[in-house]
């Protein structure tokens, strides 16, 4: 299977100015995406698509491929990521390369264990769902089956739909959220469905000792506190 990482790394940031290119503990927050793609045995070629020169500069020196600049309308503040993916898709697929999937490694969720990419492209090459993603369990206290919607009339209502709260913590399903570290999915559902998740979606649990989505300054500190206890 041909599998193309495709990091998306913008120069604008207004949360951490400038963090795609910042030193998180002397490395730029990109390298660590670019560093687990590169040492992954299941990827094909790496990719990073950036409007920046000083992003490209660096991305090239630790030898990602950045075969073109990213269009300013797909590098502001509100642009969404599938189209930033899709325009990645189209530009190799002019060149006449095509991949079977595609890995999305956001430079925001910089930490993944050794060989947790590699555990993640063999699930979802196993599964042969559309897409799989990382994800971290939800607390029980937030599990879907406990919380609660307001109906049309104001009054709450279970979330899931149920009549009845189940009673005991033991009793509830395991619920999971997205982390951010990885989403893989097979190339025709992005360009086909416009979609990162298909109509069928296996899944990976992340170590939580390893989430940062690095957003604000707040998560940018977490993330250097971090860093210095784990191990990549």
């Amino acid at each position: 299977m041909k599998i193309l990482a495709i990091i998306p790394a913008r120069g604008g940031s207004k949360g951490v100015p400038g963090k795609n290119k910042k030193l998180l503990l002397g490395k730029p927050l990109i390298q660590y995406s670019i560093d687990a793609a590169l040492q992954s045995k299941h990827i094909t070629e790496v990719v990073v698509t950036t409007d920046d020169e000083e992003i490209i500069s660096i991305a090239k020196s630790l030898g990602a491929n950045v075969p073109f600049v990213r269009p300013k309308h797909l590098a502001e503040d509100t642009t969404p990521t599938l189209p930033v993916i899709q325009h990645a898709i189209s530009h190799f697929e002019a060149e006449g390369k095509l991949f079977d999937a595609i890995c999305l490694l956001q430079p925001t969720s910089p930490f993944r264990p050794k060989g947790f990419l590699d555990k993640a492209l063999e699930t979802f090459i196993e599964k042969q769902t559309d897409a799989l993603i990382s994800v971290l369990e939800v607390p029980h206290q937030y599990n879907p089956h406990w919380t609660f919607e307001p109906n049309k009339n104001g009054i709450l209502e279970i979330a899931t739909g149920e009549k009845n709260i189940i009673p005991r913590r033991q009793e509830l399903p395991k619920a999971y959220h997205r982390d951010g570290s990885i989403y893989i999915t097979k190339t025709n559902i992005i360009q086909n469905e416009n979609s990162l998740y298909g109509n069928s979606l296996s899944y990976i649990v992340s170590d939580s000792a390893y989430y940062v989505n690095i957003d604000t300054q707040e998560d940018w500190q977490k993330a250097e506190e971090l860093a210095k206890n784990i191990t990549l």
